[in-house]
């Protein structure tokens, strides 16, 4: 089976080896931080949420939670990333489940035995096409391939519904019984909120953008802290505060099902807070962005 080439590099992160490698070392936490985030991580980290966009505005935020894991799990045998079906529209969750995948840090290979195990439960499907041009997941991979070298992948792209919860809960059993270490990642960007995105039930403006911010982002991650996928799935349908609702549902659907009762919010930003502070200027859209674990 052929490795899926990657389609972002040069774009959402750097196309090149070295320029990957310096970035992921920008993007992660500094020696400060690390103090003072450790301090605030559970033993076991079972399960986290990233975002997505360019490594230049969402990079430190997912970076922050591989971080975590790696605090607490020198070696993960193998990463669940679930992705958001920007492109993909079928009805089930669908598997990358063989060969591998390639970045500007090499091949990493798919999980296959744990791709076989969730297929045969019934959750979801094989469709390697799904994954041609989603995004979501493979701006995560360099980041295991550099922290995590060792270890294989899992891709799933998972639609914004019901079936997302099942699959959770598939992953979940499947995890429970396995004899190695694996955590699953949930991609998804919050909030898409402005002109450029055609969601301005706020209107524009500063007092809008704080209220995509503040309430609207706020409204979806609460959500997620607390473990509640379906309410967490509602939510997104009604306030539009996530651009992968099924990622994270089937994420905080695993995390419950292997006893977690809470999450814990590293980090959170939005596109303006970046612009502002990195390029000193602002827009009138911005997106949200959450690090959180399980």
């Amino acid at each position: 089976m052929q490795a899926r080439k990657p389609i972002v590099a040069g774009q959402f992160y750097p196309g090149g080896r070295n320029s990957c490698v310096g970035e992921i070392d920008q993007c992660l936490p500094s020696e400060a931080e690390r103090g003072r985030l450790s301090r605030s991580l559970p033993e076991n980290i079972v399960a986290g949420i990233v975002p997505h966009a360019g490594w230049t505005f969402s990079g430190p935020l997912a970076a922050l939670v591989f971080w975590a894991v790696k605090q607490r799990h020198e070696r993960v045998h193998a990463f669940v990333i679930f992705g958001a079906a920007h492109g993909y529209f079928g009805q089930s969750p669908a598997v990358y489940d063989g060969g591998s995948w390639m970045t500007p840090l090499g091949e990493v290979a798919i999980d296959e035995g744990l791709a076989s195990a969730v297929l045969s439960s019934g959750a979801a499907i094989s469709d390697l096409d799904a994954h041609r041009s989603e995004h979501s997941i493979e701006v995560q991979v360099p980041f295991i391939q550099y922290l995590f070298p060792e270890a294989e992948i899992l891709p799933v792209i998972v639609p914004p519904s019901e079936q997302a919860i099942s699959l959770g809960e598939a992953f979940g059993e499947v995890i429970s019984a396995a004899d190695k270490k694996i955590v699953c990642i949930g991609s998804t960007d919050l909030t898409h909120y402005g002109p450029r995105y055609g969601f301005v039930p706020m209107g524009v403006g500063a007092e809008a953008l704080e209220w995509a911010s503040k309430v609207n982002d706020r409204k979806f991650i609460d959500l997620a802290l607390k473990l509640e996928p379906k309410a967490l799935l509602a939510s997104a349908a009604e306030n539009c505060n996530a651009c992968g609702p099924g990622a994270a549902a089937a994420t905080v659907a695993a995390a419950k099902r292997l006893g977690k009762t809470k999450g814990v919010l590293l980090a959170y930003t939005n596109s303006n807070e970046v612009m502002l502070r990195k390029m000193g200027t602002s827009s009138a859209d911005s997106v949200g962005y959450a690090a959180i674990i399980f």
